[in-house]
């Protein structure tokens, strides 16, 4: 493969202040030797084993399995994540060491007294002892997830325990009873709807594994491999390197699930050439950020979060990948027309040739590195589990890699591998285990139909009105977090709404995941746009806002699927519907781009730009009259654009004769 490594110009160190700056889970202590380095070895490594052994075995009992795995993760975050950022040192300190005992302590617990805890919930009458190691299991969540997460998620999880103790104080709408100690820490700790509910499940079952896949993925290149492939298929076309971005960062977004980390890993290298061609530094920051948050509503992984909507609704994985492709196809779409647009109203052109890598080359090089990704995407098609699929495309990456010398993995690869994907996962478990805590203080107190009834009584019941207000809250509550946590909360908070007024639930849970994944993307807080601006050089808030312009296709799709689930692939009635609304949506969001960037085939004038983005938004609206009222319109403004660009060459064509 063709190494690109040399056009990055930012200093390792700049790429890793910038990331910390804005992700939390970046701020980790850097422990290269001694004791702590061997810790974090076995431990990693150890717990790697344990969730590869079981996906192919077959897990503990439910709450002896997730409390192993919080155990273990809460360890090492307190190893690696010192306590306060701006105070931070690569030594140990002995608080760190009395919380890592006391997050072992508490997942050593439940397995060694596990028959003991089942029999004494069997009459609900959990003991002393009980009680005590729930409320440390509960502070070592917070406070581990504090560490890692970040203060947003920390300080929900803190105000949804307040509101479980005081809530006979709070307005009538949101009142209730209040909870005792014991009560809380009951339905916390011993039970599945706590902290050891649905999220941290899925955490230690379906995310782990699929994060170390991308972790072996990565140790065996894919990164490069991705990004060279963009390279030689867009690097040369009108304004190439921003395309790159897209269908780099895209790809790597699905895997890794993390819309910050990509932003910076791909971004260090798309960045800088983009602004090198003519793209101004807050739209290449912009570009690539939004490229990146997108990569979670890609199938077939779509950054873990397919899974846990499989386990949510019941829904079989191959039904929700299958779904997702025509909404993460127009939203990418939406993107590169917006990208090509810029680069022809500016005359951008693409990279040389000569400088590109060639694209046999590097299929003859990498391309036996899809092979596990294809595998994977095959099983799942087939109906196998999750786990079984993530196994064997762990294992099947393994065996590729020695196809070529330059991709193959040896011990050390492999044991650095299973460290690395478990190292990725501690943000992202911590997380699981605080929505744990929200999720259970909503069902504790009946929260989450209270919040259904405010949202409903603030849209007076109008489908339109109240899917305004549930977007308006998802992004509310997607702000600062990482995607699986935003859907688990928006998915319980804000879905309920939806599926009051008939909104079929996978439609209902797509919407609320878009929304909240857009945050990342939405000023006043677009992290990733921020973590853009960073590497570009670039002022956040207009980085934010350029990128919030780029993804305004997610932001209508979203509403298309719900006023026409056909684009879902649900309610179909033949396969010329499928056909027909793809057509027009993609009509609709050309014209849509084209209206934004105010250049279709010529520049355009505002009143026509206007025109345009009228025509698109009912070509977008599902309905045959509303389709021939959007593809007129838009047909109006094509010819008028013809007729303007053969005037301008027939102009041009005079001078040259004078």
């Amino acid at each position: 493969m063709v190494n690109t490594a040399k056009e990055i110009p930012e200093t390792v160190e700049g790429q890793e202040d910038i990331l910390q700056k804005y992700d939390s889970e970046s701020r980790f202590r850097k422990i290269d030797q001694g004791f702590w380095r061997w810790a974090i070895f076995i431990l990693s490594v150890g717990l790697a084993g344990y969730h590869l052994y079981t996906a192919y075995f077959g897990p503990l009992d439910a709450l002896r399995h997730r409390s192993l795995h919080t155990a273990i993760i809460a360890a090492l975050v307190f190893i690696l994540y010192p306590a306060f950022y701006k105070k931070k040192t690569n030594k140990v300190t002995v608080i760190d060491v009395v919380w890592m005992a006391a997050a072992i302590a508490t997942g050593g617990y439940m397995i060694v007294d596990y028959e003991g805890i089942a029999e004494r919930m069997s009459i609900y009458m959990p003991s002393g002892v009980d009680i005590a190691f729930g409320l440390l299991t509960i502070a070592v969540v917070i406070e581990g997830g504090r560490r890692v997460a970040g203060n947003a998620l920390t300080i929900l999880t803190v105000l949804f325990l307040v509101y479980a103790f005081f809530g006979q104080y709070f307005p009538n709408m949101f009142k209730h009873s209040g909870k005792d100690l014991e009560d809380i820490v009951t339905y916390m700790y011993l039970s599945t709807e706590g902290i050891y509910g649905i999220a941290i499940s899925v955490s230690a079952s379906y995310i782990i594994l699929f994060i170390l896949f991308g972790a072996f993925l990565n140790r065996s290149g894919m990164g490069q491999f991705f990004t060279d492939i963009s390279l030689s298929l867009a690097g040369h076309t009108t304004g190439g390197p921003a395309k790159v971005a897209v269908v780099s960062s895209g790809l790597l977004g699905s895997i890794n699930g993390s819309a910050l980390a990509n932003v910076v890993t791909t971004g260090a290298f798309t960045i800088p050439l983009m602004k090198r061609v003519g793209y101004k530094p807050e739209f290449a920051g912009a570009v690539e950020a939004t490229a990146s948050v997108g990569g979670q509503i890609i199938p077939p992984v779509m950054g873990a979060t397919a899974f846990i909507m499989a386990e949510t609704l019941g829904m079989p994985y191959n039904q929700i990948a299958l779904a997702a492709i025509l909404p993460a196809f127009l939203y990418y779409l939406g993107i590169i027309c917006i990208v090509h647009f810029r680069a022809k109203k500016l005359g951008l052109s693409g990279m040389s040739k000569a400088e590109l890598p060639n694209l046999w080359q590097v299929f003859k090089n990498g391309g036996h590195l899809l092979i596990p990704i294809i595998v994977l995407i095959g099983l799942l098609i087939a109906g196998r589990t999750p786990l079984f699929a993530a196994f064997y495309a762990i294992v099947l990456s393994v065996v590729v890699s020695w196809f070529n010398k330059e991709t193959r993995m040896g011990i050390k690869e492999i044991l650095g591998a299973m460290e690395d994907g478990v190292r990725a996962a501690l943000g992202v478990a911590m997380s699981c285990a605080m929505v744990g805590l929200i999720v259970g203080v909503s069902t504790l107190t009946g929260l989450g139909p209270k919040l259904t009834q405010s949202i409903l009584v603030l849209g007076q019941g109008e489908m339109f009105l109240t899917l305004i207000f549930t977007m308006v809250a998802c992004i509310i509550m997607g702000m600062g977090l990482p995607s699986i946590p935003t859907y688990i909360i928006t998915a319980t908070m804000a879905a309920p709404a939806l599926l009051e007024l008939g909104v079929a639930p996978f439609v209902t849970h797509m919407f609320v995941f878009y929304f909240g994944i857009l945050a990342n993307v939405t000023p006043p807080v677009a992290l990733a746009a921020f973590a853009g601006a960073g590497i570009a050089g670039a002022s956040p808030n207009k980085t934010g806002f350029e990128a919030l312009r780029l993804a305004l296709s997610g932001f209508i799709i979203p509403y298309i699927f719900v006023f026409s689930p056909v684009l879902l692939m649900q309610d179909v009635t033949s396969p010329l519907e499928v056909v027909w609304v793809t057509i027009t949506a993609i009509i609709g969001i050309l014209g849509l781009s084209a209206a934004l960037e105010r250049y279709l085939i010529a520049d355009l004038p505002l009143p026509l730009a206007a025109l345009c983005l009228a025509g698109s938004i009912t070509l977008i609206i599902p309905g045959i009259w509303t389709d021939i009222i959007g593809l007129s319109v838009l047909a109006i403004v094509l010819v008028q654009q013809l007729f303007s660009r053969a005037k301008a060459r027939q102009n041009i064509s005079g001078t040259k004769a004078i």
